[in-house]
């Protein structure tokens, strides 16, 4: 990896969700239980509830600021002050040996896998990028109020690439609640080796409201604002892991 950048969220739904004082809590779900009859186990929000709870993520959503550097390929780096021995030992050691790539229809960047990295979860949560139908038909099933990363596997196979960005937007009916930015970072081709990033650590939502299915739209984007893998997925938010 070139340069690896904190990941940055404008405010996952997840941690928002929990991240209220007690007190507003309290407040906003006995204001929104108040003109409902609760007449299952398990009740859904309101349309007005929803557009509610968006509103107030949109107040604290902010543009990640970030400049991109000028693009150079690997030939030009590679090319640089080639007399200098110390500096090319340098670029080799942080290069790596680059390989050659024999099928020149294999993209440049492939995002291979995404997984909920979940110390609780009584069996691995990964999603396969390679079947994305799949994605859609399967919702994962996580239990409210965990903790939870989400780590992302890619590939870069021919060129640097610099500020990758994960993005997400979480959708409950239709109504968008959320939108969470994440600077990946810059990276050189390793045919052979994959790469990990990580987010920051979120909590599920938890509570009679927060239970549900939520659709989530992601993208794996760079500094030109190449779409490398666009995909979508559900996650549905229960009491219990299996319940």
């Amino acid at each position: 990896m070139l340069c690896a950048e904190s990941g940055t969220s404008d405010g996952h739904f997840l941690r928002r969700f929990t991240s209220l004082p007690h007190a507003t809590v309290d407040r906003r779900l006995r204001a929104s239980t108040c003109d409902i009859t609760l007449t299952m186990a398990e009740q859904e929000p309101t349309p007005e509830q929803l557009e509610e709870l968006a509103a107030a993520n949109r107040e604290g959503e902010n543009a990640v600021n970030y400049k991109p550097p000028a693009q150079k390929s690997l030939q030009e780096i590679q090319q640089l002050d080639e007399q200098d021995e110390s500096l090319r030992k340098y670029k080799e050691a942080l290069l790596g040996k680059v390989a050659t790539v024999a099928d020149p229809s294999v993209p440049n960047v492939q995002v291979v896998r995404m997984t909920l990295v979940c110390d609780s979860a009584p069996q691995p949560l990964v999603l396969n990028l390679q079947d994305l139908d799949h994605l859609r038909k399967n919702p994962f099933v996580m239990k409210e109020g965990i903790e939870y990363r989400i780590k992302i596997t890619f590939k870069v196979n021919k060129d640097i690439v610099s500020g990758l960005k994960y993005t997400q937007q979480t959708f409950r009916k239709g109504i968008k609640l959320d939108k969470s930015d994440y600077m990946v970072g810059s990276y050189g081709p390793k045919a052979d080796e994959e790469y990990e990033f990580l987010t920051t650590v979120e909590e599920s939502p938890k509570g009679l409201l927060a239970r549900g299915t939520y659709n989530i739209k992601s993208k794996f984007t760079d500094d030109d604002e190449h779409d490398h893998l666009s995909w979508e997925w559900s996650l549905t938010i229960k009491k219990d892991w299996t319940n």
